[in-house]
C-alpha cells in the first residue's frame, strides 16, 4: 500500500482539511492548520508531497521523523502544523487498515469516555450564564471563559480587577458546585497583571488558568505558577516535545494543552503526554478547531493515563455523517476504525471558502496594539 494522493480543502468557518488517499482506496483525514494562515500551511503540506507520495502510510513514525528532521530548520507553527495534520491522516489510514480505533493501536483504552468542556457563548454576561445553565442541563460539567472581554492594558486599574472578579463571581454563583470553571487569559496579560488578578480569583476554586502570560519566557510562567494555588495551564502555542520540555522541567504549568493540529499530531502529543506523566502533569488537549481535530484528540485521550479534559467547539454537525454526541458531559470513545469518523465530502465542498480568515486585531484605548 502506498500514498497516492493528497488533497486540501479550505472549510468554513476557518478550517483546513487534508484528505490522503492510498493506491488501494483507503482514505485518511487530518486537520493541518494555523489559525489565520490556512493557505500557508496548505502550501507546506504540498511541499511534503515529494517526501510522502509513494510511501507506505503505515510507517507513521518513520514518515513523521523524515518530515520533521528532513527540513534542516526544525519546528515552528507552520511546518509542525503541516506535519500534525498529515500525521492525523496517516493514523486514520493505519486504524482503518487494521480495522480498529487508533487508541487501541496506542495501547488503549485507558478510559471508556472522555470528559469534555464547553465555551460560554453569548454577547453579554447574562447570555453566557443562560447558555451555561442550559448546557449543564445537557450534561456539561466544565466550562471555559475569559476574565474579561477586549483589550487589556499592560497594567490595569483597580476598577478593571474589580470588574473581572465580579464577572467570575456571578458565573460561579450561577453554576452548581459540581461544575468546574476554567479561565483563559489568552496571553493578553502581563505577568504583573496576571498575578494581581489571579490572587483575587483564588476564592472561586478555578479548575485552571490558561495562558496567564505568553509562554516564550518560561521563567516568567514559573513565577506566576508559584504565586498561586490555582493550577496553571499552557501549551496551545508550543510545538513538539522539545517545546514542552522546559515547561515541565521548571514546573511552569501543571496542565499541558498541546494542540493536535499544531504540536505534532497524534504521534507527538502521545509522547508529550508521556513526558508530562513523569512530572505528575495532566493533559487537556487544546482544540478551538474542527471535528477532525476533536477526533484525533479523543484517540489520545483514550490511550494516555494522565488525560484531564478535552476542549471542543464543534461536534461535527454537517461535516461528519455521524456527529459526536455529548452524554453527561462526556464523549464516548469511538469504536469505528481509524479516527472513528466519516467526513461528508459534499458538505465540506459546500462549506468551501478561500482560506483567507485572519486573526482579529485588538488595540488599547491609546491606540497601541495588544494581544488578541
Amino acid at each position: 500500500m502506498k500514498i497516492a494522493k493528497m488533497e486540501s480543502f479550505f472549510v468554513k468557518p476557518r478550517w483546513h482539511f487534508l484528505k490522503i488517499t492510498t493506491d488501494d482506496g483507503l482514505v485518511g483525514w487530518g486537520e493541518p492548520i494555523v489559525e489565520g494562515r490556512a493557505r500557508t500551511v496548505a502550501m507546506a503540506v504540498k511541499e511534503f508531497e515529494p517526501v510522502l507520495i509513494g510511501q507506505n502510510p503505515l510507517e507513521v513514525e518513520r514518515l513523521w521523523t523524515e518530515m520533521y528532521r528532513g527540513t534542516f530548520y526544525r519546528g515552528g507553527p507552520v511546518m509542525v502544523s503541516a506535519v500534525s495534520g498529515i500525521d492525523q491522516a496517516l493514523w486514520d489510514i493505519k486504524g482503518k487498515y487494521h480495522n480498529t480505533p487508533v487508541y487501541k493501536l496506542l495501547g488503549g483504552p485507558t478510559r471508556s469516555r472522555v470528559r469534555t468542556y464547553a465555551h460560554m457563548r453569548g454577547e453579554t454576561l447574562d447570555e453566557q450564564i443562560a447558555y451555561a445553565k442550559k448546557a449543564v442541563e445537557d450534561g456539561f460539567d466544565v466550562f471555559k471563559t475569559g476574565p474579561s472581554g477586549g483589550a487589556v492594558r499592560p497594567l490595569e486599574t483597580p476598577k478593571f480587577i474589580d470588574e473581572c472578579v465580579e464577572r467570575i463571581g456571578r458565573i460561579r454563583d450561577a453554576l452548581p458546585r459540581h461544575v468546574d470553571l476554567a479561565l483563559d487569559f489568552h496571553g493578553r496579560f502581563t505577568p504583573a497583571n496576571s498575578i494581581r488578578l489571579i490572587r483575587e480569583l483564588e476564592q472561586f476554586n478555578l479548575m485552571f488558568v490558561e495562558e496567564p502570560a505568553q509562554c516564550e519566557n518560561v521563567d516568567v510562567m514559573v513565577t506566576i505558577a508559584r504565586s498561586t494555588c490555582i493550577p496553571i495551564a499552557t501549551g496551545e502555542r508550543l510545538f513538539t516535545r522539545w517545546g514542552f520540555r522546559e515547561i515541565l522541567e521548571k514546573q511552569a504549568a501543571s496542565i499541558l494543552q498541546p494542540d493536535l493540529c499544531h504540536a505534532g499530531g497524534i504521534t507527538e502529543v502521545r509522547k508529550i503526554a508521556a513526558m508530562a506523566e513523569v512530572y505528575y502533569a495532566q493533559v487537556a488537549p487544546h482544540n478551538p478547531l474542527g471535528p477532525i481535530s476533536l477526533a484525533a484528540g479523543l484517540q489520545v485521550a483514550g490511550s494516555v493515563p494522565n488525560f484531564l479534559c478535552q476542549e471542543q467547539v464543534s461536534l461535527g454537525e454537517g461535516y461528519l455523517k455521524e456527529p459526536f454526541k455529548i452524554k453527561d458531559g462526556h464523549l464516548d470513545l469511538p469504536e469505528k476504525p481509524g479516527l472513528g469518523i466519516e467526513v461528508d465530502e459534499d458538505y465540506v465542498k459546500e462549506m468551501a471558502y478561500p482560506g483567507d480568515w485572519d486573526s482579529p486585531r485588538l488595540y488599547n484605548d491609546d491606540g497601541s496594539f495588544t494581544e488578541w
